[in-house]
């Protein structure tokens, strides 16, 4: 495993064959509360594994053992001014985004407080794993604004508009087995183990195709939301992309040899 730091607040860590990449949040002393200059680290580091082709698989993780994230860095935004707020809105956007276009399959580790921007993180990512101290919610409104990292585009996508306004409008926050229950996390693991258990996945994940992962995280992605006909088209165009590669020639021949393939990523 190798490691390598994006600014002071985020590691990289490199697992394996180098195919996932864990993007592991280590703010500890602020609970991995998102600072302007951690969420310039969080879309510089998304930005840099997203153009890397070795990457197949990006695992969301944090180093703090009673907290993913709490979300925006509040003592921060308390010294802004309105201009201050302004000039950072791009910054802050840059993180939830970074996280969300990542082209490759990303697993979010959840434990202890995921709230407001943190919930919005892991939201951002495909699949949610978390253990029984995770707690989750988007309580924006208790503070005077609204979930501004996706969360109210990503939640209603997961459980529902009703279920989704519930939640947001009540500001409440949802201890694991509730969450499981409502479909705000994907899988429920045994305490302490939601780190290792996201990182299994992403292995799984990055066995297969690098060419194909893309793909289907396009057509999933852009045909979400279209009606069928025009989802199908998405579905095709991706196809497309992957059926003359060098990708799929090697899984065919892989299959019909009986072996492992041995993807060229092409």
């Amino acid at each position: 495993m190798s490691e390598e730091r994006f600014g002071e607040f985020v590691l990289v860590r490199r697992h394996g064959d180098g195919h996932v990449a864990e993007l592991a949040l280590d703010r500890p002393k602020a609970m991995n509360a998102v600072s302007t200059e951690m969420a310039r680290s969080i879309a510089g580091v998304c930005a840099a594994l997203g153009a890397d082709r070795d990457v197949r698989v990006v695992v969301v993780t944090s180093t703090h053992e009673r907290a993913f994230c709490v979300g925006a860095d509040l003592k921060e935004r308390n010294s802004f001014s309105d201009a201050d707020l302004v000039r950072q809105r791009p910054v802050a956007r840059g993180a939830y985004t970074g996280v969300l276009e990542l082209p490759v399959p990303t697993v979010a580790a959840v434990h202890g407080f995921a709230l407001g921007g943190g919930f919005e993180l892991a939201l951002s990512c495909d699949v949610i794993v978390a253990d029984p101290t995770a707690v989750v919610g988007l309580p924006e409104v208790s503070v005077g604004v609204i979930p501004g990292g996706g969360g109210t585009q990503l939640l209603p996508r997961r459980v529902g508009a009703a279920r989704a306004a519930e939640l947001i409008f009540t500001a409440r926050r949802v201890e694991a087995p509730e969450a499981r229950e409502l479909g705000l996390v994907d899988v429920l693991v045994e305490e302490g183990r939601d780190r290792e258990e996201a990182l299994a996945l992403g292995a799984r994940m990055a066995a297969n195709s690098p060419v194909g992962l893309r793909a289907a995280k396009k057509a999933l992605r852009l045909g979400f939301g279209m009606d069928l006909r025009a989802g199908l088209e998405v579905e095709d165009a991706a196809w497309r992309s992957v059926a003359f590669s060098g990708d799929r020639a090697e899984g065919v021949a892989a299959f019909n040899e009986k072996r492992k393939p041995q993807w060229p990523g092409e």
